[in-house]
């Protein structure tokens, strides 16, 4: 692969932009190439015969660079570059061209202009990002300090006083030195985690920055830095019970469940006093570890960040150097080196630091499963689910063509056992078509979110090693899909054939039998079938269906969403209820709309996913206090109206509820259609360099914007014919319904798309590549110790 791709494809997406401009200086350097055809074809030619390939690792961009003659020759001297102070910014890098007076020299004057600035965006990026993650250390030491300490309280709880002080300091010692020391070495323990000031080399462009995290923070040094990662200080320094620090603790209550919801309901604090348990201790580690995983997954991008760049320069210049004969790299890349992106090594100390860290407290010394947990593996592409993606999806076609014929040989649309077929037993197996279908539409989403780079699975949250990718959605739909066939077409052949109808009634709880088979495979704790993967989705539906009492995260709203499209399901889920536990079934007569509870449900039923995602609109709003949290609840509410009016249509009938169904379901439309095109997707912005777009796009064609746009217009109104009732006499309720339905989940499907690309494209604006963790800990002042503070002050005075 060329190192443009494989530069482009190791981008961190959300930073984009903060990478250099690779492209745009080939193109610079194409236009030199075009001159230098031009002017001199000979002598480039012959330069042109000496490239090498463009394999090569990214190891030997910068031996290459050094392995050109120096600068020592003036005459060979083709650039000098300046290195500018600037009070705030840095350091600002300029570079002269010295052969501008030759022909074409403008080009290449251009050229390095171009790569100053790219220079400078890529340091001063990486320097912003490197200072706002230097204050993160001091937090964890002090995170670790209680953590320790409540470790060593819940596990010795017999122990007090001198002996509880001496099995900390072993504790600390036997966690955190790399060597086993004893409890009377001199060490400062619970200070020294993270490494908060990793020591760098000094040169004249460099100094190092002062600390701003305090007294503890500068006295740390790190690991792996060529120095020495601990301070000795002396035991006397110990003239208080280490434990004591348990006393200005708390426990912060971050509002995640149920329980503790409504606890801060009826606080003020959110933080919880300390219980001393294990389950207590258990949390907290969880949490923790969490905290660390995230914080070493900064490091890793912010390392791999400046990898790529410094490749890119290198690579860049050797390819200034084959098109112009000029000998410049060397020069240039020295600039590079010494620059802060490559000469500052305080991510490398850090990310030392925290593996020896991580393993020592959160593996237990085993440093394989800490580097599993701080770095999981990419999800290997497997040739098995291809092919057997492949083979269900050939099943499920020939299924389906099976059961159409089979309908059409015994011609049971036209009898009135196909009447029964459509009432009682079709809308069964919708169910499985509906799940289908919305489970290909999302397998698409993630195929078009990879190709452009939408970086799907940090906004949903998912856990970094297992995330599905299309072709294993695609295997479990087309797996249900084999399955929900299979299930139909022996129905059909237990019904028609003359041998099995004495069997009639067992023919009929095979719809039901593959409910409680899916079911059963969906909630399985074995690790079968991408079992992280169905938990979260048990996860999410769970903090849906608790909306008012759990934090609104966007998989929580995403997937409620989706639910909307999904009415149809639901219903056929309450018909499942109703078909099975009245025992119509063994009758096929669904008399289910006779039954006045059956009714009442088929409201509740339908209003469900819709008052979900209001009471979420409205736990926002508690949260964030933004008003648009209002306007988006009362669009939902206006939904749950329509919806109301339009199942009491579809029961009573009238040209009253007609009129009221039309009405509130025109206005419902016509707020949503808004909302998705102009808000959720961001689109019709008139002051946008694309017209009647938006600024940035992520799809390079803009009438596929515009197409969208249309078609989820026309879909958002689609739903009005179940209130017209056009009908064709050659197609069932059922089937008009059904169709409808599908319509409604592709358009929900293509919603999917720009409703997460426009969260991607805000990302990207914000240089938003990370996500915060609630930290365990609050630390607070007692009054004890204010009046100590206070009482020094006076003796100050």
């Amino acid at each position: 692969m060329k190192f443009g791709k494989e530069f482009k494809k190791q981008m961190v997406p959300e930073w984009t932009e903060a990478y250099m401009d690779y492209n745009g200086l080939k193109r610079i350097l194409r236009e030199v190439r075009g001159y230098k055809q031009t002017k001199h074809p000979a002598t480039h030619n012959k330069a042109l015969q000496k490239k090498p390939t463009l394999d090569k690792t990214f190891s030997g961009l910068h031996k290459e660079a050094s392995n050109l003659p120096s600068k020592g020759d003036i005459e060979d001297q083709v650039i000098d570059v300046n290195t500018l102070q600037h009070d705030g910014s840095g350091q600002i890098y300029k570079t002269k061209f010295l052969r501008q007076s030759e022909e074409g020299g403008e080009v290449e004057v251009m050229f390095f202009r171009k790569l100053d600035e790219e220079l400078n965006k890529v340091c001063n990026f990486y320097k912003d990002k490197v200072e706002a993650l230097m204050h993160e250390p001091a937090v964890l030491n002090k995170q670790m300090d209680a953590f320790i300490a409540l470790r060593v309280k819940v596990e010795n709880p017999d122990l007090n006083g001198s002996s509880l002080k001496r099995c900390y300091l072993s504790n600390v010692s036997s966690k955190m030195l790399p060597t086993s020391t004893t409890c009377s070495r001199d060490r400062n323990p619970g200070r020294d985690y993270v490494g908060l000031i990793p020591e760098v080399d000094t040169n004249d462009d460099h100094q190092q920055e002062e600390s701003t995290a305090g007294p503890e923070v500068n006295s740390v040094s790190t690991a792996g830095c060529g120095c020495d990662h601990r301070e000795e200080v002396n035991k006397d320094d110990y003239k208080e019970d280490p434990l004591k620090i348990l006393e200005h603790v708390k426990i912060n209550n971050t509002l995640e469940s149920p329980i503790s919801t409504i606890k801060g309901v009826f606080k003020d604090s959110k933080e919880e006093d300390l219980s001393f348990n294990k389950e207590e201790l258990r949390k907290v580690e969880e949490r923790l570890r969490r905290v660390f995983v995230e914080f070493y997954h900064k490091l890793r991008l912010l390392k791999h960040y400046s990898f790529m760049n410094l490749a890119a320069f290198s690579k860049i210049m050797k390819k200034y150097e084959k098109i112009t004969s000029r000998r410049a790299a060397r020069l240039y890349m020295r600039i590079v080196d010494n620059s802060y992106l490559g000469n500052s090594d305080e991510v490398t100390c850090l990310l030392e630091s925290v593996e020896t860290t991580f393993i020592k407290n959160f593996s237990k010394s085993n440093r394989r499963e800490g580097m599993k947990l701080l770095r999981p593996k990419a999800k290997r592409e497997r040739h098995r689910v291809t092919f057997f993606s492949g083979f269900f999806l050939g099943w499920s076609i020939a299924l389906l063509v099976a059961i159409v014929l089979r309908i059409e040989a015994h011609n049971l649309m036209d009898k009135e056992k196909g009447t029964q077929y459509m009432e009682n037993i079709f809308p069964l197996y919708t169910l499985f078509a509906y799940i289908v279908l919305h489970m290909l539409m999302y397998a698409a989403n993630i195929y078009f979110w990879r190709r452009y780079q939408v970086n799907y699975p940090f906004i949903f949250g998912f856990k970094r090693g297992t995330e599905l990718g299309y072709r294993e959605v695609f295997l479990l739909s087309t797996g249900l899909a084999v399955l929900a066939s299979a299930g139909f077409l022996a129905n059909l052949q237990l019904d028609t054939d003359s041998s099995t109808r004495d069997y009639k009634t067992i023919t009929e709880l095979v719809p039901l039998v593959l409910v409680i088979f899916v079911l059963l495979i969906t909630f399985c704790p074995l690790n079968i079938l991408y079992r992280s993967s169905r938990f979260f989705f048990i996860k999410c539906i769970f903090r849906c269906i608790c909306a008012p009492l759990y934090p609104v995260t966007l998989p929580d709203f995403f997937l409620a969403d989706q639910l909307t499209s999904q009415v149809p399901a639901f219903r056929c889920f309450e018909l499942y209820i109703c078909y099975y536990s009245l025992g119509e079934y063994s009758r096929r007569q669904s008399k289910c709309l006779s039954h006045g509870v059956y009714n009442t449900f088929y409201f509740i039923v339908a209003v469900i996913p819709y008052w979900l995602r209001f009471l979420q609109c409205i736990r926002r709003l508690c949260e964030d206090k933004d008003a648009m949290h209002v306007y988006n609840g009362l669009k939902y509410f206006s939904t749950i109206v329509a919806v109301i009016i339009r199942t009491a249509f579809e029961l009573k009938k009238g040209m009253t509820w007609m009129v009221l169904a039309l009405v509130s379901s025109s206005v419902a439309a016509l707020i949503n259609t808004y909302w998705d095109i102009v808000i959720d997707w961001g689109l019709l912005r008139r002051q946008s360099k694309n017209k009647y777009l938006r600024d940035k796009l992520v799809v390079s064609h803009k009438s596929v914007y515009f197409a969208a746009m249309v078609l989820n217009i026309v879909l958002r109104f689609a739903w009005m014919q179940l209130v017209l009732e056009f009908r064709l006499r050659s197609l069932h309720k059922m089937t008009i319904i059904t169709i409808f339905s599908c319509l409604e989940i592709i358009r929900r499907g293509i919603w999917s798309f720009f409703r997460l690309e426009n969260e991607h494209l805000n990302n990207v604006g914000k240089y938003r590549a990370f996500k915060s963790v609630p930290l365990p800990f609050s630390y607070y002042e007692t009054d004890d110790d204010d009046d100590d503070d206070d009482d020094d002050d006076d003796k100050n005075d």
